[in-house]
């Protein structure tokens, strides 16, 4: 700028020549061109312009025409903002200073919104008078954009961590761009369906739904990009659109114009599929679309996809969560309609059953008195399960019916306690029923009650083996106290908050059973809660556990229509027989094994030594029963847990292990996994029983190690057979086991045969190329008479040699590609050459034989080989067809194809025939007419090795006329 106003005439502008100005004139010019700060002087009626280097990056296109000129033209456009200002200045002398002012500029050839803080002060002539104006100017446009826009993507950013659902936020979305419309003037989001192929109109800013702008559905096959692009957008690709104005009539920025240009953004997913949807955004006609207008609209759609992607996982969770709801009722109903369903034909079970042990229908044989027994017995325990599943499919649909009335807890809580007398001393524990009268009843429902107590004192059992079992009844506060405590395993710390919930079962606890259902513990809470009660545990491993429930006296508590209410449901009350019959067969290990008799099948031989099984399971019954199945066929031997039978199979390795998967102690994998670990046991045969059944449960038992999976319940025949498969199998994989170690010691012999095949060829080249180095150093010892004499003899000798010669490099070549040692050095090489080169050593031969030996060569064929190989590939093919040719005309051609070459070599001799062409390159394979020459059958599959390795191939055929003809074709790299 100093030296633009050096050089402008100022004398036809009205300041005049630059000698003629006043001082103060001049000292203001030379401050601002001195300044690096945006500053702008104007100057008498005129409003000349002086300005410095930074206001003219300012004012863009309109310098340097504006220097000179008269400012009210210059900022014609701002002028209504500007001139005011000015003129209140230079009339009151009172500098101003504005931050933030909003100008519109077309200083980039479009109507610009630009902000700028500016000062303006009075610029006085040498006299003192006002005669300009020195305005100090920077520019904020990116400043006051930044904050503007920030603030619209602070409060997406705020709304998208909040879990609301997807028209919520789209509804907030709208909302926050709707208060930007300088920055947004118009916007549109669109997202896709659940079928993928359709954008449905979620929320538009600035444009009505149902316009032929902004249509509420969009099908992408059918309507393609439509209006916006949107199908371009949908597949992830970001559009520019320029020609808005076309498409729609829309407003924007400060002064209405036109919207011109639009952004098509695709609203991203969080996994890598189809993006959620479309955004439309429009851009402001008074601003330009630059890296920070990008990257603002970059950040939005960023904002509106974290948003959406939120709300989507809110609603899949809600949506989860009222199927797991949903399916929560199923379950309760189900259970609740099939345990009544079970228990009709387990009634029908019971009382035939029942009917017999009891004699009615006359003495029973003491085989099928056992056999019933085991059946009541277990009849009862699924009956008494169903009702326990019963139960609490009414306590969670809230439909269970007490009926409470005031009893006596204490000898109501001793007489159930005490049926477990029997069972408990005959395990060698200590019973102690110590329930003295309390002061008042406490109202409750006996059958319910009963429940409580023979679970606790049942679970007691279950978990103790030396000690005692103590039940007590106390009063405290107020409150009836009912403990049950035993010295037993106890219970992990960790277990002791979850020892309550449903279906929870505290694993690899020592126990006397590892049956059940986990739902015992969580109905003694429900049924206590249901009397206004609580229960509590405290429990210290291998010291013992102690359960406490408290109820209160009086009714209060309880609702007033239940007391001594009538029962209107079935009771599921099945006594206490049930539970203190399987607490007996918890402590019994040895059960009497009763004969049962196999019609079917024959006992085997008693010089037979029969295949000895390990049966593991903690079900008495269930044991008994695969023993007596197996017994007539199998030795048997059975114990009650998985670590027993580990010690046991260790110990004495068995033919079979069947074992059942849950057990205490061990279970069934843990077994399965010790057995195969251990070096002995590791090819051992292990069937699983399970009563986990589905295709899943299966292939879990399968893959876990297990030879198979039987699930229960199972017949006597399908637990046969599968022992008798599972004992052939072994036997038949050991013969196969036997084989292999068979065929690898043959491999081995013919590695061993390889290996000495290598060894000797280069033992016997040695000597031959010494033989053929003094054959040499003879003939030039001779004279020309000897030579003539003896060169016949001399010349055989020499054709000996170097056939000797070839069959060694060939059985070094056989010894190499059998062990894969066979390696190619390659160089760039004139196959032509090369070709040229192998048949002339050829043409003495082929003039011995009398063939014509014809030859084409392409000159050059250079490419990548081996160049030793290639000479050997050639020296084969030609050998054969002189060998073979019976004199008839041999024919070489090396021709080159694109990217490759083709060597062919035609003879006219006695052909192959059709049925041998598909093994003559197999190694010591022959063509039946040519077997009666020389030869080992190897050099067309030593050939066939070099081509393919280097990436060719070599095929032949019949030559017109008779003979064969063989094609190579090779890559050149």
């Amino acid at each position: 700028m100093h030296a633009r106003v050096h050089a402008h005439d100022w004398a036809s502008t009205p300041v005049g020549p630059v000698e003629t100005w006043p001082q103060s004139l001049k000292a203001l010019v030379r401050t601002l061109l001195s300044s690096r700060y945006p500053m702008v002087l104007t100057w008498g009626p005129s409003f000349l312009q002086f300005y410095n280097d930074a206001y003219s990056r300012l004012i863009g296109d309109k310098h340097p025409a504006a220097l000179g000129l008269d400012i009210r033209i210059t900022m014609a456009e701002a002028w209504d903002t500007l001139g005011p200002m000015i003129h209140k200045v230079m009339a009151t002398g009172v500098a101003n200073w504005t931050p933030a002012l909003m100008l519109l500029l077309e200083r980039s050839g479009y109507r610009e919104e630009s902000y700028f803080s500016v000062s303006h002060a009075p610029a006085e002539d040498d006299a003192g008078r006002i005669v300009g104006m020195l305005a100090v100017c920077s520019e904020v446009t990116e400043q006051v954009l930044g904050e503007r826009r920030l603030r619209l993507l602070r409060d997406l950013a705020s709304q998208a961590g909040e879990t609301r659902s997807v028209e919520t936020i789209c509804r907030d979305v709208v909302s926050a761009l709707s208060g930007h419309p300088l920055d947004v003037p118009f916007a549109l989001i669109y997202l896709r369906d659940a079928d993928g192929r359709t954008l449905r109109l979620c929320g538009s800013v600035g444009l009505e739904e149902e316009d032929a702008a902004s249509p509420r559905t969009v099908d992408l096959e059918k309507d393609g990009d439509g209006v916006w692009g949107l199908k371009r957008a949908a597949e992830g690709e970001t559009l520019v659109l320029e020609d808005v104005e076309r498409r729609v009539a829309l407003t924007g920025g400060p002064w209405k114009d036109a919207v011109r240009s639009a952004l098509v953004m695709p609203i991203a997913s969080s996994a890598k599929t189809a993006p959620l949807g479309v955004l439309v955004a429009g851009l402001s006609p008074n601003r330009a679309l630059d890296e920070g207008y990008r990257s603002f609209y970059e950040l939005l759609a960023g904002q509106v996809s974290v948003a959406l992607r939120n709300a989507r996982a809110y609603e899949e969770e809600r949506r989860r969560a009222e199927a797991l709801a949903e399916l929560d009722r199923a379950k309760t109903a189900f259970f609740s309609n099939i345990s009544h369903e079970f228990r009709t034909p387990l009634t029908l079970m019971l009382g035939p059953v029942e009917h017999l042990l009891a004699g009615r229908a006359g003495a029973l044989p003491e085989a099928a008195r056992s056999e019933l027994g085991v059946l009541h017995r277990n009849a009862g325990r699924l009956l008494r399960l169903v009702n326990s599943l019963l139960d609490f499919s009414r306590l969670e649909a809230g439909r269970i019916q007490a009926s409470y009335e005031p009893t006596d807890l204490s000898a109501l809580s001793a007489d159930l306690a005490s049926s477990f007398r029997s069972a408990v001393e005959r395990a060698g524990l200590k019973l102690t029923v110590d329930c003295p009268p309390l002061s008042q009843p406490v109202y409750l429902d006996r059958d319910l009650w009963e429940k409580v107590v023979l679970n606790l004192v049942s679970n007691a059992f279950k978990f103790t083996f030396k000690g005692e079992i103590s039940i007590r009844t106390r009063e405290r506060n107020g409150r009836a106290l009912l403990e049950v405590r035993d010295t037993g395993t106890g219970i992990p710390a960790a277990e002791l908050p979850h020892i309550f919930e449903r279906f929870h079962r505290v694993r690899d606890v020592r126990s006397r059973t590892y049956e059940g259902t986990g739902i015992g513990l969580a109905l003694v809470r429900e049924l206590v809660t249901l009397h206004g009660g609580s229960v509590h545990v405290d429990s210290t491993e291998d010291r013992g556990t102690a359960f406490t429930v408290e109820l209160p006296f009086g009714t209060a508590h309880l609702a007033p229509e239940r007391l001594r209410a009538p029962r209107e449901q079935e009771s599921t009350a099945t006594g206490v027989s049930p539970y203190v019959e399987e607490a007996l067969r918890w402590s019994v290990e040895d059960l009497p094994v009763v004969e049962v008799s196999h019609p079917a099948s024959s006992p085997p031989a008693p010089d037979v030594a029969r295949p000895r099984v390990l049966l593991a399971d903690d079900n008495a019954d269930m044991r008994d029963y695969v023993r007596r199945v197996l017994a007539p066929h199998f030795e048997v031997d059975a114990v009650a847990d998985g670590q027993a039978a580990l010690e046991s199979a260790l110990g004495h390795p068995p033919d079979l292990v069947l074992s059942d998967v849950m057990m205490p102690r061990l279970d069934g994998v843990g077994l399965l996994r010790a057995l195969r670990a251990a070096p002995h046991t590791r090819d051992l045969p292990i069937l699983l029983l399970s009563a986990r059944a589905g295709e899943e449960a299966t292939l879990e038992g399968i893959s876990s190690g297990a030879d198979d999976y039987l699930v229960k319940p199972f017949s006597a025949r399908e637990l046969l057979v599968r022992v008798r498969s599972t004992l052939e199998l072994v036997r038949m994989r050991r013969e196969v086991a036997r084989e292999r170690t068979h065929v690898e010691t043959l491999m081995e012999a013919v590695r061993a045969r390889d290996d000495f095949l290598s060894a000797a060829s280069h033992e016997l080249k040695t000597p031959l190329t010494s033989f053929q180095l003094n054959l040499s150093a003879i003939e030039r010892g001779l004279s020309q008479v000897s030579q003539h004499n003896v060169g016949d003899r001399l010349d055989m000798a020499r054709r000996s040699v170097r056939r000797l010669a070839r069959l060694v490099e060939t059985l070094l070549d056989v010894s190499q590609l059998t062990t894969g040692r066979m390696q190619l050095s390659f160089a760039q090489v004139d196959l032509a050459s090369l070709v040229g080169n192998v048949v002339a050593d050829a043409e003495l031969e082929a003039r011995r034989l009398g063939t014509p030996l014809t030859v084409r060569l392409e000159a050059p064929v250079k490419g990548s080989f081996d160049p030793s190989r290639m000479a050997q590939v050639v020296h084969h093919l030609l050998s054969n067809a002189l060998k073979f040719g019976q004199g008839r005309p041999v024919e070489v051609t090396l021709q080159s194809e694109e990217k490759g070459v083709v060597l062919t070599v035609v003879d006219h001799g006695i052909g192959i025939p059709a049925p041998d062409r598909a093994r003559i390159f197999e190694r010591f394979e022959r063509a039946v007419p040519v077997r009666n020459y020389g030869g080992l059958g190897l050099g067309l599959w030593v050939t066939r090795q070099v081509v393919e390795a280097h990436q060719g191939a070599i095929h032949v055929e019949d030559t017109p006329g008779g003979g064969a003809t063989f094609h190579i074709r090779l890559p050149r790299n």
